[in-house]
């Protein structure tokens, strides 16, 4: 197929753009805004591929989005580009409101023009709200209850997507994932802002007591899930992915750590003797920090067949490894943002 990923110098939308470059059945355009979070190195491995190509657009540009849909006519669109920092939503509502909201109906509207034969809205399980430690996970049928300004405009989007789907046929189906980890991700996230600070040697901030609890997703499963859902799943449907990894933000800081500890007993050299434990400290909780995400992702994995290949261990320890051994793909992002944003400081815990 022609597929437009949007959002494709992302976390996540650059491991499912190597992903599909990778498959030379593919036709491949990346669009992307070029965002602070945008990064050109995590599609360099598919870069020269003759099925890849990028180009730069912000979905707020209607008219330019058009060009982009009049040339490339793509078969189907995954739309992953997204503010999605909780921390930054709460400091800023409005960029959320603009690229979470206008920026999809600017995208349903292209693709309901140029006629998409499958359109991949993929969303978050923040949008479900808060579980308490004995409900049951989220599933297809949980009601939406978001409580930040992130969560609220990831709603709008997905009440955006079906709508279409149902006045105007859009082909669309609704993806909601749990939290996603791996390579490439930007340093602004728990796992790798916490491996980059403790291989610095200083503190780790943890929000209230660190007893939040989030589903974690290694991203190329992810990936594979969302391929699965492009290719064969249902039209006008949705699909909850996770990778049944429930763990305390506290535990999945002190898993990290043990990484490093490990890794420092194979010759690591980190700048302080004492454990890396030490450094954990505990800040003052965020606003309407959600206690409890949690996925069910039967349907998928009964429907389409999909089953996480990762559990939590290997993929944390495969993780670290892989901020510790790129160090020339982080850092220079750090430097970048050092002045203009609270990277240093803030954290976000999901």
């Amino acid at each position: 197929m022609r597929i437009l990923v949007t959002g494709g110098l992302g976390f996540i939308g650059s491991a499912l753009v190597r992903a599909l470059a990778s498959d030379r059945r593919h036709n491949v355009l990346n669009l992307d805004k070029v965002s602070y979070a945008s990064t050109f190195s995590s599609t360099q491995s598919v870069e020269e591929n003759s099925n890849y190509s990028f180009v730069k657009c912000d979905l707020l540009d209607a008219a330019g989005l058009n060009g982009v849909f009049e040339d490339f006519r793509p078969e189907a669109v995954m739309h992953l580009a997204a503010e999605s920092h909780v921390d930054r939503s709460i400091d800023g509502p409005e960029n959320f409101l603009q690229a979470n909201v206008v920026g999809t109906f600017n995208l349903l509207e292209a693709a309901r023009k140029h006629q998409v034969e499958r359109f991949v809205h993929v969303s978050t399980d923040e949008v479900f709200g808060s579980l308490e430690l004995t409900d049951a996970p989220f599933d297809e049928a949980t009601p939406y209850s978001p409580r930040s300004p992130y969560s609220a405009t990831k709603a709008a989007s997905d009440h955006l997507a079906r709508a279409w789907a149902e006045t105007y046929d859009v082909p669309v189906l609704v993806t909601n994932c749990s939290n996603n980890y791996g390579p490439f991700q930007f340093p602004e996230k728990l796992i790798p802002l916490m491996t980059i600070k403790a291989l610095a040697g200083e503190p780790l901030p943890v929000y209230g007591n660190g007893e939040n609890v989030r589903d974690w997703l290694y991203v190329d499963d992810h990936v594979k899930a969302l391929v699965s859902v492009l290719e064969s799943g249902t039209l006008g449907d949705t699909y909850l992915i996770g990778g049944h990894n429930e763990r305390k933000n506290i535990e999945i800081v002190r898993s990290l750590c043990a990484v490093l500890e490990s890794a420092r007993s194979q010759s690591l050299e980190l700048p302080y003797g004492h454990p890396c434990e030490d450094l954990i400290t505990y800040v003052d909780d965020r606003p309407g920090h959600d206690q409890r995400y949690a996925i069910d992702p039967t349907k998928l994995s009964c429907e389409l067949g999909w089953k996480p290949e990762y559990d939590f261990e290997s993929g944390l320890e495969k993780t670290v490894r892989w901020y510790i051994a790129n160090q020339s793909w982080w850092q220079p992002i750090l430097e970048a943002q050092q002045a203009t944003t609270r990277i240093g400081t803030l954290v976000n815990n999901g």
